[in-house]
């Protein structure tokens, strides 16, 4: 089993990663909500200000404080 760093000494299984996106957009904003209003939703920013947000195949939703393009990267070494 590969794990991707997301930051915050939090790692993700890479086989679980649907998506990686960037939260700047309204639908993406709107699918964070939803997630968090069922309760699907996992901040592991620290307190830090949102840059990428992982779906995983469980539909949970992963707030991360490092960049998409990172995120991104890691998952494609992984």
């Amino acid at each position: 089993m590969k794990l991707i760093d997301i930051g915050g000494g939090s790692f993700v299984s890479a086989g679980r990663v649907v998506a990686v996106l960037c939260p700047e957009s309204l639908p993406v904003r709107r699918l964070i909500q939803d997630a968090k209003n069922a309760g699907r939703a996992i901040d592991v920013s620290c307190g830090k200000k949102t840059k990428a947000v992982i779906v995983t195949d469980s539909e949970h939703i992963i707030l991360s404080a490092e960049e998409c393009e990172t995120i991104q990267e890691r998952s494609l070494n992984a």
